[in-house]
C-alpha cells in the first residue's frame, strides 16, 4: 500500500471509529465505569485491565462488553485486545443505568439505633453493602432506607441520605441524612473531621506499643486494584491518619481501638497491613492465612475453626459522635460488639490462658 493511500484509509478509519462512538453516545447509554491509566503504565489488554479494576467482573464478561462496543478508550470503541497505554482514559457504557439510578425500595430490616426529623442512626450488619453497585443491585442498605423514609436527599453520587459509609464485612454505625440542610451540614463535619468515629479491630501480631499514629497516603494499590495501598512518601494517594490504642493482647492476636483522623476506603485495613499487622480474616487483604503462630496442626484447626466463628474482617464502627444539624447539641452513639467478632475473641482468650508458653 503506497504512503498515500496508508494515510487515508488511517483517515477513514478514525472518521468511522468517531462516528462510532458518537453513535454509542446519542444511544442512552450510561456510563458504568471510567479509569485512567497511570503515567507509568505498561502497555496491556483492555480485558485484563479492567479486570484488575472492576470487583467481580470476568474475563468473559468484558470480552462480550467489548463485542457489544461497549469499552471505549479515549471516546473510541476498542476490541478486548486493545492494549491500554499511559493516561488512557477507558470508559465501560452499558444500555442500562448504573445500580444507582435503579434504587428499588426494599422492606428490609433496619437497626435503628436513633431517628428524629434530621437523621438517622443505622447499625449495619456485617455483610450488607450500603449503596447500590456492581454486583450488589438490591439488598443494600440504601434499598431499605428509602423504604423506611421517603424523600431522602441525594449526595453528588446520587445515592439517597449517604454522607459516609462503611465496607460490606465491616459492622456498625453510620449516620444518614433525612433532609438537604443536614446532608451539607453533616457532610460539612466529615470534610472538616470533627466527626468521632471509633472502631474496634482484631489483628495479627502483638503489637509492640500500647497506643500509636499510622500515617501514610493511601491509594489504589499499583499491583492490586482491588485493594488500597500505603504511600509513605506522599507521591500518590490521599492524606490519612489512624490512631490506635492496644485493648487486649492474645498470644498471637491484638484487639485494638482505632480513632479515625481521616475517612479514606480501607483506611484501616489498608494501614495495619502496611504496619504487618493486617485485620484478622480480612481475605481482601491476606488476613485469611496463618499469619502468625506456631506450626502445630492443632493450633492451624484452632485458627480455622476461628475463621468458621467469625467469616469475615475483624472490624467494627463501635462509636459514632457528630453535632445534630438543628440543634447543635454533640451526640454520641456506641454499639455492643457483635457476636461473631465476640465469640472469636472469647475462642483467642481461652486458646491465650491455655498456652501461655508458647507466647514467642
Amino acid at each position: 500500500m503506497k504512503i498515500k493511500e496508508k494515510s487515508n484509509f488511517t483517515t477513514k478509519l478514525k472518521k468511522m471509529q468517531k462516528q462510532q462512538s458518537q453513535e454509542i453516545e446519542n444511544d442512552d447509554l450510561y456510563e458504568h465505569y471510567r479509569f485512567t491509566a497511570r503515567d507509568g503504565q505498561e502497555p496491556l489488554r483492555v480485558d485484563k485491565f479492567l479486570m484488575n479494576f472492576i470487583e467481580n467482573a470476568t474475563r468473559n464478561k468484558i470480552q462480550q462488553a467489548a463485542k457489544a462496543g461497549n469499552i471505549l478508550v479515549n471516546d473510541i470503541v476498542v476490541k478486548s485486545n486493545y492494549k491500554v497505554k499511559a493516561n488512557d482514559v477507558i470508559r465501560v457504557v452499558l444500555a442500562y443505568p448504573p445500580a444507582e439510578k435503579l434504587l428499588v425500595a426494599e422492606n428490609i430490616p433496619l437497626d435503628i439505633i436513633y431517628e428524629d426529623d434530621a437523621v438517622i442512626v443505622v447499625n449495619k450488619p456485617a455483610g450488607m453493602v450500603v449503596h447500590p453497585g456492581h454486583g450488589n443491585y438490591t439488598g443494600t442498605l440504601v434499598n431499605g432506607l428509602i423504604h423506611h423514609i421517603e424523600n431522602l436527599p441525594t449526595n453528588s453520587n446520587e445515592r439517597p441520605g449517604l454522607v459516609h459509609r462503611i465496607d460490606k464485612d465491616t459492622s456498625g454505625l453510620l449516620v444518614v441524612a433525612k433532609t438537604e440542610f443536614a446532608m451539607a451540614n453533616l457532610s460539612r463535619q466529615f470534610f472538616d473531621r470533627t466527626t468521632e468515629r471509633l472502631y474496634y479491630a482484631l489483628v495479627w501480631g502483638n503489637i509492640d506499643e500500647d497506643e500509636g499514629r499510622i500515617e501514610g497516603n493511601i491509594g489504589r494499590s499499583l499491583k492490586n486494584r482491588l485493594q488500597m495501598a500505603v504511600f509513605p512518601d506522599g507521591e500518590f494517594g490521599k492524606h490519612a491518619v489512624t490512631h490506635f490504642k492496644v485493648l487486649e493482647r492474645l498470644t498471637y492476636v491484638t484487639l485494638v481501638q482505632c480513632k479515625l483522623e481521616t475517612g479514606r476506603t480501607h483506611q484501616i485495613r489498608a494501614h495495619f497491613k502496611h504496619i504487618g499487622h493486617t485485620l484478622f480474616n480480612d481475605e481482601r487483604y491476606g488476613g485469611d492465612d496463618i499469619l502468625k503462630g506456631t506450626t502445630f496442626t492443632k493450633y492451624k484447626q484452632f485458627v480455622q475453626n476461628c475463621f468458621k466463628v467469625l467469616p469475615r474482617q475483624a472490624l467494627h464502627a463501635k462509636t459514632l459522635g457528630f453535632t445534630h444539624p438543628t440543634t447543635g447539641e454533640f451526640m454520641k452513639f456506641d454499639t455492643e460488639i457483635p457476636m461473631d467478632i465476640s465469640n472469636c475473641l472469647e475462642k483467642w482468650r481461652t486458646y491465650s490462658e491455655n498456652s501461655k508458653e508458647e507466647i514467642e
